[in-house]
């Protein structure tokens, strides 16, 4: 078997096995990210999994050798663009992967499906490419928008909260996380807040909160903007006035880490955790440790099942993907991997079915982590599959 080994240049990640010819030979994939500023831990982590599970397999996925290449969207959908018309058009890209954010995938998304090109994204997945808009070629890794939420949604019936106050940026995945809390959760809403995607000063927000003294705050707040406003919240005192319930990206363990003691006791969802007990999470955890010196994300998690799904897909076609289109889109859909998540499988339209988990944050030997407190809901799919005509 090959070794491949990568490197980084210009924001670009290419795998380096000897010579033009044999990449010209060579599966491409696309991974479209955001690797900068204060959101950029989230594409790192991302591309950090995807990574790891090609070098556990000597260089390929699916016994398929493999050429990655990587840049960086910088969250600016302008940016998304350019670089996926140079990967479909130049590079020849079969596969396009990557995006973290919705106000960009509703841009390279269709660029890759009108091409003729498979799209798998490991995060983002806004809700018009669950209903209506659904296509075969499209597959969504991570969840559903909307779904993430309504865990949360679900996790704070349990808590018997009267009403909420919810907040998130003004963009899709902002406006599909407000509408997925408010599909389950029983109570009241006292306030539907809108804030500037990438805002980093809270101080006129929490006045609000503050002032309309409802029983919980949920907000969506990923990457650097969950960070300053967890932290500013609790400066504020805020964190005894109204407690929270959010979801994983506004708990995940790069905000416990830069926020510290305050986020314990705050109660969040998600679809995995470092505690899942399942010989893939174990495997993963420890191959991904040993690998970067760190512990993942979810973010990382998600990367990595991402690569997990492809190999299988791959292996099954022969490392065939638009020569044999009917075999690599069934096979994708078969999902035929073991999900460091635990169950997975595909629903009618391409968007998971699985179980999400109430996770409350805690401190262990001196670092701060989540814990599993227990399942909310088995076996969940999204609110869109029926307007899916596939």
């Amino acid at each position: 078997m090959k070794q491949k080994k990568f490197s980084l240049i210009a924001g670009v990640v290419l795998s380096v096995i000897g010579g033009a010819a044999a990449l010209a030979d060579d599966l491409k994939i696309g991974m479209i990210t955001t690797l900068s500023g204060s959101a950029g831990y989230l594409g790192q982590d991302v591309r950090d999994g995807f990574l790891l599970a090609i070098q556990e397999e000597g260089g390929t996925l699916g016994g398929t050798d493999v050429d990655v290449l990587i840049e960086d969207d910088g969250r600016k959908p302008e940016n998304g663009r350019a670089i996926a018309e140079r990967f479909l058009e130049r590079d020849g890209v079969e596969i396009m992967t990557g995006i973290i954010f919705s106000n960009i995938s509703p841009v390279v998304a269709p660029l890759t499906l009108r091409a003729g090109r498979f799209y798998v994204t490991p995060n983002s997945a806004p809700s018009q490419f669950a209903g209506k808009k659904c296509h075969e070629n499209y597959f969504a890794v991570a969840w559903q928008n909307d779904s993430l939420h309504e865990s949360a949604g679900l996790y704070a019936n349990s808590m018997d909260y009267e009403n909420a106050y919810i907040l998130a940026p003004n963009y899709q995945a902002g406006k599909d996380a407000l509408a997925g809390f408010k599909r389950y959760f029983k109570g009241e809403i006292v306030a539907e807040v809108y804030t500037q995607l990438g805002q980093t000063d809270y101080a006129a927000e929490i006045a609000k909160i503050r002032a309309a003294k409802p029983a919980m705050l949920f907000h969506f707040l990923p990457g650097g903007m969950g960070i300053n406003f967890a932290k500013q919240y609790d400066q504020a005192g805020m964190n005894d006035e109204v407690p929270l319930v959010v979801a994983a990206p506004s708990a995940d363990i790069n905000i416990l880490r830069a926020v510290g003691a305050s986020m314990v006791g705050i109660p969040n969802s998600s679809h995995w955790n470092h505690d899942l007990e399942n010989a893939a999470n174990t495997a993963f955890i420890a191959g991904f440790e040993a690998e970067y010196g760190r512990s993942p994300t979810v973010y990382a998690s998600q990367g990595y099942d991402t690569a997990k799904l492809i190999a299988s897909a791959l292996a099954a076609t022969g490392g065939k993907v638009t020569a044999d289109m009917d075999g690599f889109r069934a096979a994708m859909k078969a999902a035929d991997f073991d999900s460091v998540r635990g169950p997975f499988k595909f629903n009618k339209n391409n968007h998971p079915i699985q179980n999400w988990y109430g996770r409350v944050v805690v401190e262990r030997d001196g670092q701060f982590v989540n814990q599993i407190t227990g399942t909310i809901v088995e076996n969940h799919g999204d609110a869109y599959a029926d307007e899916c005509s596939m």
